[in-house]
């Protein structure tokens, strides 16, 4: 099977886009995190990381189980589209409150925002991506988003390392905030993909739930 022949739908490219590059932006910190914090923040030290990292990873894991039941409850795209945007926003300026953070208590502050954005992200973002898979090429779909993600995640983590050593840490966390922004745009441009337009039978326009008829059957 040629992958180059199969004609995948717009909401399937526009997401895994966006996913792309909002990982992509997070994947150039990733590599200089644990350094920013041992050489920026006084009185920080290994064990400050391994604190930062379970606030981050115990707080992501517990708040987005609840905010997928919350999404669950309706059948409609439109919850999942709205906390997908406000997941991205807030990873921004997520990212630019590092540029702020000079104390140990700060630090931990904005992983709890970070873990809040992801806990927001990653059921919303699956929501949606899942009920748009094509029947035939769900698989494929997944591969690719995750093939995607990771290559484009390793090239920044070079990139982040190497940017970092001749620019310093701010550049890192404001281009990671603009292509959080990036990602919410790409997503805030789809409501016609996810919502397609229609016209009532008066003729006016309005947004229609894009939720296959069948899900769940």
């Amino acid at each position: 099977m040629n992958i180059f022949h199969i004609r995948f739908n717009a909401v399937i490219k526009r997401f895994v886009w966006a996913d792309l590059v909002w990982l992509s932006g997070w994947g150039l910190l990733s590599p200089i995190f644990a350094v920013f914090v041992l050489d920026q923040i006084p009185e920080a030290t290994v064990i400050t990381i391994g604190i930062a990292a379970a606030i981050y990873w115990i707080l992501k894991s517990i708040i987005q189980i609840p905010v997928a039941i919350a999404i669950d409850r309706t059948v409609s795209e439109r919850d999942d589209y709205l906390v997908l945007v406000v997941s991205l926003m807030l990873a921004g300026l997520t990212s630019f409150s590092y540029v702020l953070v000079h104390t140990v208590w700060q630090l931990y502050l904005v992983e709890v925002l970070h873990a809040i954005s992801f806990a927001l992200y990653i059921p919303a973002w699956n929501g949606i991506f899942t009920r748009h898979l094509d029947p035939d090429h769900r698989a494929l779909e997944f591969a690719l988003d995750s093939g995607a993600v990771g290559i484009a995640t390793g090239i920044a983590g070079l990139l982040g390392s190497i940017v970092m050593q001749a620019f310093g840490f701010q550049v890192i966390f404001v281009t990671t905030a603009i292509l959080s922004f990036i990602s919410a745009i790409i997503i805030f441009q789809s409501p016609s993909i996810v919502f397609p337009r229609h016209r009532t039978r008066r003729g006016d326009p309005s947004t229609a739930d894009h939720t296959p008829r069948n899900l769940g059957k």
